[in-house]
């Protein structure tokens, strides 16, 4: 929180979730004052004081004074199978809630000076090798279409001269929440290992390093439209896997098939596993944004304090495309053990139906 030098009123939407939590203790324990917006008080009671908790954004007064918004509320996309029922929930949740926001934003007589509002990299679809910045298109898919229409949807504050912010997260590395806690348990009983080819990118960042490029936004002026949070070196899946089984000594030898996964959980794993994006944060780096953990390896030594055996580990070579011809779910073997890995997988990341 050092870029933000002078005390802000802060309001944020989705802070009891992974991400919002780490934000909301970071911007309270600096001195800040921050509204919380939650549909759960309970939860939200865990929260460490001094801030407010609001259930409502009508229970803000016109007169009040916020400097920032930073909007994180929506449905977890990782948490089931996108049956019809839940693509709406994960689409109708992020535009209710961002449409409340720019009602609020409206009636305020001193409107905040930024929105950050949440997006993610799924704006950018599917790729394979190409290098993604802050000035690429997408690609139609289903997490472009929530992201867009998420992103168009917040973009409505600029009309009220409001600096807007686009933060595209990519996948967020902490040890209670997110994608690696779900990796976790499988890796530690020697059941983890690629998906599918293993050559599918993944543009991580590590959780502190976001909250840090949160205040960051809110602190330069000359931030604005997309920005990725995203750490500089993306990594193939292969390589975190591989990174992972040796943070907690683990071999990490068994590859699940791309065929299994997708019979599994069909687009859910298309995108989230077996897709990705090789994105880089450009924006934040020009805009002098230092990250401090540039590595997989960084990272995991922070979240899971083993640095021995990570920093045996080669260094990757994330910019440099893959050597060979990539292999189809018709050359990977689909064996038992596969099978009944890849259903405790994801048994583990607690996908279901319904």
């Amino acid at each position: 929180m050092e870029a933000l030098t002078s005390r802000r009123h802060v309001l944020v939407t989705g802070g009891t979730g992974f991400i919002g939590r780490r934000l909301v203790e970071a911007l309270a324990s600096a001195g800040h004052d921050v509204t919380v917006l939650t549909r759960d008080p309970v939860k939200a009671a865990t929260l460490r004081p001094p801030l407010r908790i609001v259930t409502d954004l009508a229970q803000i007064a016109s007169d009040t004074r916020i400097d920032a918004v930073i909007n994180l509320a929506g449905e977890p996309t990782g948490n089931g199978l996108w049956t019809r029922r839940k693509r709406r929930k994960i689409l109708s949740s992020r535009l209710r809630v961002t449409r409340a926001v720019n009602r609020l934003i409206a009636r305020l007589e001193q409107r905040p000076a930024v929105l950050i509002s949440g997006s993610a990299i799924g704006w950018y679809g599917l790729w394979q090798d190409e290098t993604l910045t802050e000035f690429d298109g997408g690609k139609r898919c289903f997490t472009h279409r929530v992201c867009e229409t998420w992103e168009r949807e917040a973009r409505r504050a600029q009309r009220l001269g409001v600096r807007v912010v686009r933060l595209r997260i990519g996948l967020v590395l902490g040890i209670d929440g997110g994608m690696l806690s779900r990796l976790l348990l499988p890796f530690e009983l020697g059941l983890g290992g690629p998906f599918g080819s293993g050559r599918q990118w993944m543009s991580w960042i590590e959780r502190d390093d976001l909250v840090r490029l949160i205040a960051h936004v809110i602190a330069t002026p000359s931030l604005t439209g997309p920005v990725n949070a995203t750490a500089p070196t993306p990594v193939t899946n292969a390589e975190f896997a591989r990174a992972l089984a040796e943070a907690l000594r683990r071999p990490a030898r068994l590859r699940i098939p791309a065929a299994i996964l997708h019979h599994l959980a069909g687009a859910f794993a298309d995108e989230l596993m077996l897709g990705g994006q090789r994105v880089i944060p450009d924006k934040a780096q020009l805009s002098g944004f230092v990250f401090r953990h540039e590595t997989v390896r960084s990272a995991l030594d922070e979240i899971l304090g083993n640095t021995s055996a990570i920093r045996a580990m080669p260094s990757p070579s994330p910019r440099s495309a893959p050597q060979g011809p990539r292999s189809t779910p018709a050359e990977q073997p689909v064996d038992q053990p596969s099978v009944e890995a890849a259903a405790r997988l994801l048994r583990s990341l607690r996908l279901r139906g319904g």
